[in-house]
């Protein structure tokens, strides 16, 4: 008969269903801000973390990417996949999953889905870098781009930079009803906008969240004026930009890990040696963010494996006694370590011969 599983071996499960679930358990406000604040602990100890680029796979359709990452005591690593043209068959550009696992055994510890996830600490991310970086007072934002990103994107800025009104536009006037629709009750002057340009008229905020793979132009030179916060953060592979570069070459720009951002983000555009800001430095006031009223703050955004390993270590510290999670037998646990072969064989008893039958 084959072994019961011990504890250690058991590994908990976050399915989509317990995700929804945890974040109406804690308040989707509430979600981001924690998270914000995980993301920020850990920028503090970023010398503590392996670093490097994400391993990504690309094709003419889309990419699929793994992005790794340890502070010593835990691993963690994101599957995630980018897929514009998904949206037509009725499938998500971006699907993930992630895990976390012991550094000292090797043993996974999390198992998470990361779909939500990812557009909630994306969310997260871009509103904490704002706090950092946008002009003081700052009460609206505007949003190119009203696909999946979109909503969280404006809660997150609502909850924590105190936005009061946001300001759509997208090429689809379909996904810009959505997300009217979805902000309703939020607290947030939503405007529907018939332009880009109409859209960014008064905004100190300019979030930028489109999906197609190419080198587009969301905004031109002439479309930015002095003083804003930019949120760059659909341009994330190579070949897919949404600015001018002439813009880049106004602002002062703001980046998570250089050399992954250089061959991903709007950089690309730029020179190998164009100087831009780690925002650890930032976080940890060995940099200052936005030095005046009149400069043009840019968050080159293209996602990096610290903030998923945050957003997995906030999901594991509030599963607590919730309950919403599978305890999933992912591990092999004989009771001789070193007798796999054994525990295999055992498994020829009842449970074997009822599949069979």
């Amino acid at each position: 008969m084959a072994n019961t599983p011990s504890k250690l071996a058991m590994v908990p499960f976050v399915s989509v269903d317990h995700m929804m679930r945890l974040i109406h358990l804690i308040g989707i406000e509430t979600f981001l801000s924690d998270l914000a604040t995980y993301i920020e602990q850990d920028f503090l100890r970023w010398d503590l973390f392996d670093k490097t680029p994400r391993v990504a796979s690309h094709s003419a359709e889309g990419v699929i990417e793994l992005m790794p990452t340890s502070d010593g005591e835990v691993y963690g690593f994101k599957y995630v996949n980018g897929h514009p043209k998904n949206t037509s068959a009725g499938l998500q550009t971006v699907t993930a999953f992630g895990l976390l696992a012991n550094v000292s055994n090797g043993y996974p510890v999390l198992l998470s889905e990361m779909t939500i996830l990812t557009a909630l600490r994306t969310a997260a991310m871009s509103a904490l870098v704002g706090r950092h970086l946008a002009p003081e007072g700052a009460q609206t934002m505007a949003i190119i781009g009203n696909g999946a990103q979109c909503e969280f994107q404006a809660l997150a800025f609502k909850a924590i930079c105190g936005i009061t009104s946001v300001r759509l536009f997208d090429i689809d006037p379909v996904a810009t009803k959505k997300a009217t629709r979805n902000l309703a009750g939020s607290g947030l002057d939503v405007v529907d906008c018939a332009t880009a340009e109409a859209a960014i008229t008064g905004a100190d905020i300019i979030t930028t969240c489109t999906a197609d793979k190419q080198l587009a132009t969301i905004l031109t030179d002439n479309m930015v004026g002095s003083g804003v916060h930019i949120n760059a953060i659909g341009g994330d592979c190579p070949g897919k930009t949404e600015l001018h570069r002439d813009i880049l070459l106004r602002s002062d720009i703001f980046v998570e890990f250089p050399p992954q951002t250089r061959v991903e983000g709007e950089i690309q555009q730029l020179a190998q040696d164009h100087p831009v800001t780690e925002l650890w430095q930032v976080f940890s006031g060995a940099t200052k963010g936005r030095k005046d009223a009149r400069q043009i703050t840019l968050f080159d955004s293209v996602g990096f494996a610290v903030e998923d390993f945050s957003a997995l270590r906030y999901v594991r510290d509030r599963l607590g006694d919730t309950g919403l999670y599978l305890e999933l037998d992912m591990l092999a646990d004989p009771d001789d370590p070193r007798d796999l072969f054994g525990m295999v064989q055992r498994a020829a008893g009842g449970d074997s011969a009822e599949l069979a039958g």
